[in-house]
């Protein structure tokens, strides 16, 4: 499985429509009702780092944290044109390296979906349990159960922008609720166009499930939300937030 490493350039052409600001306000949100006000935070599956930075502008001292050299390389370079001093780390979140402690970890836009193997993601809500301060929280989003199995599903999707194309091919397994994509970028070069392909698989959960695993990793006051909204998911939502507190 490739991890964004030809998409690295492209990532935020395509999700420039992601509102980042509107995302870290959410997440001030929860840290307002757990009564917390974080001074150091970790940015797990961290990306070209649009939230890491929007967080650091907001005050914060955030590190970062991928497993993609490629995204590393632009959210640095991004951080240094915005003049925002954060410590970006090349590990897999799964079994990140780290003896410091942060009052706050997050894992944002379908970071954990990317976890498909049970010992695997349990061994992440341990480590990530492990590097919080005491009385520290835990926030990450999914991608649905309903959103994988139902929108992604076995759909193909086409988008251009400014001259740039891509498919987004998905197969989806009813056995194993993986989702595996197919991503083909067609980028202008030399009056022709450079084909890209990656491919990225994600297991769709159920919110039950991570919970259960959550407590199990030794958290309490755990709790999910309907994307963006403060009130519990239902059979239809597409996103869905995690908080969860040592």
């Amino acid at each position: 499985m490739s991890f964004y490493s030809g998409f690295a350039e492209l990532y935020d052409l395509f999700m420039e429509e992601i509102d980042y600001k509107a995302w870290c306000r959410y997440v001030e949100s929860i840290f307002d009702i757990y009564g917390i006000m974080p001074v150091k935070i970790l940015d797990t599956a961290c990306g070209t780092g649009n939230i890491t930075i929007h967080m650091s502008k907001s005050g914060y001292d955030v590190w970062g944290l991928d497993i993609s050299s490629d995204m590393l390389a632009v959210a640095e370079n991004k951080a240094r044109l915005e003049k925002q001093k954060i410590r970006f780390l090349n590990q897999d979140m799964t079994k990140m390296d780290l003896n410091e402690k942060f009052d706050a970890v997050l894992c944002m836009c379908d970071g954990v979906n990317y976890i498909n193997d049970e010992e695997a993601l349990n061994n992440y809500f341990k480590l990530v349990y492990e590097r919080l301060a005491d009385r520290g929280i835990f926030i990450f989003d999914i991608s649905s159960y309903y959103k994988i199995k139902c929108i992604l599903g076995n759909n193909t999707y086409y988008e251009e922008k400014n001259n740039r194309h891509y498919i987004w091919n998905n197969s989806y397994n009813e056995e194993t609720d993986i989702v595996e994509m197919e991503l083909i970028f067609f980028v202008p070069q030399d009056r022709l166009f450079r084909k890209y392909i990656e491919y990225h698989v994600q297991k769709a959960y159920k919110h039950e499930y991570l919970e259960k695993a959550l407590q199990k990793a030794g958290f309490n006051e755990v709790n999910c939300y309907d994307g963006f909204r403060l009130v519990r998911p239902d059979a239809r939502s597409k996103r869905i937030f995690f908080a969860a507190r040592k």
